[in-house]
């Protein structure tokens, strides 16, 4: 007997609230109506926290109860969550999924996970604490932005894509460098050459607005909903963990940054939070963040563009989907 061919890999991206996760429900139950079991592979670097719910927009209870869910919840918001961790565990999830007769459909926008999983990732230096210790005096002494700097004359290519503020990412690839004599870029070529020889891991149907303007507009709705639905009390109860701090990839996370900030500044101030500072800053951090995604995505030719701002959007993406499975089985 011929073994049937493993099923299909389906990856659904877009910016922030382009409707990501509706596009992704609604394709599991019109899959289901017709037999076909789906899971849900999270590609989202906030969802895996813990007590993160509010802020992250994470799947509710009635979502994850009606559709398997798996890369939600498996991180408390002190540990770390690393990309090459991603690629391990959505690779072994993706062969438990199949084995069980269920399709994979990766739903996300963490571009950086998808790059891994799709470019790969070459094995790259552990992390030292020592190095890392040099790395945090130095920037005492002259900031990030002199890191930036520094980090510009040994990885250009690296410093190019990285802003000048982004703290982690300079201090891993300045770190990467010191240890290994190589610049970080060098270890992605690696790997984007390898991967280049395999076959891709999945087809990628991409959700984008013809319009910003409606993104935009999304996106303000949905962090008024979620300062209504208690994403302050929610970074306040974080806060009063006493074990959590601003600079945890954690707390970097959109939204949950400017509240930490703006509470920041309220102790020291005293009086009351700034609710429409805070509001403006998680607005345009948001806006900032779906730029980068958007930008992430058209590097890539290969996707297939969902107009996520089309009044039929998500029937669009689920018929595309659909007619992409039948060809793939026949």
């Amino acid at each position: 007997m011929t073994a049937s061919p493993p099923l299909p890999c389906i990856a659904i991206a877009g910016p922030t609230a382009s409707g990501k996760t509706a596009g992704a429900m609604a394709l599991a139950a019109v899959l289901g109506t017709r037999g076909q079991a789906v899971e849900i592979i999270s590609v989202d670097s906030a969802l895996v926290y813990r007590g993160m719910d509010i802020g992250t927009a994470k799947p509710s209870q009635e979502e994850m109860g009606l559709v398997p869910h798996h890369l939600i919840d498996i991180r408390d918001p002190l540990q770390a969550y690393s990309a090459a961790e991603f690629v391990q565990d959505t690779q072994r999830l993706v062969a438990e999924i199949r084995a069980r007769g269920a399709l994979p459909l990766l739903v996300g926008g963490t571009m950086l996970y998808f790059k891994a999983l799709f470019d790969g990732i070459d094995d790259m230096p552990a992390a030292d604490a020592t190095v890392r210790a040099q790395l945090e005096q130095r920037a005492a002494d002259i900031g990030w932005h002199g890191m930036h700097a520094e980090l510009a004359k040994v990885d250009p290519a690296t410093a190019a894509r990285l802003a000048p503020g982004d703290s982690q990412r300079i201090q891993r690839a300045l770190e990467v460098f010191m240890i290994s004599g190589q610049p970080l870029s060098h270890f992605h070529t690696r790997a984007r050459a390898a991967a280049a020889e395999a076959p891709p891991v999945a087809t990628l149907f991409s959700l984008e607005p013809a319009e910003r303007s409606w993104l935009h507009a999304r996106i303000a709705q949905r962090f008024d909903a979620m300062l209504e639905a208690g994403l302050v009390q929610e970074v306040a109860g974080l806060r009063a963990r006493g074990d959590l701090h601003a600079d945890l990839p954690s707390m970097r996370c959109v939204g949950y940054r400017q509240a930490w900030e703006e509470m920041d500044w309220q102790a020291r101030r005293g009086g009351e939070l700034n609710r429409h500072l805070l509001r403006e800053k998680g607005i345009a951090a948001t806006r900032q963040l779906a730029k980068r995604q958007i930008t992430w995505l058209r590097s890539m030719p290969q996707r297939r563009v969902i107009a996520c701002d089309a009044p039929d959007a998500t029937a669009a993406l689920v018929q595309a989907v659909l007619d992409h499975l039948a060809v793939q089985r026949s």
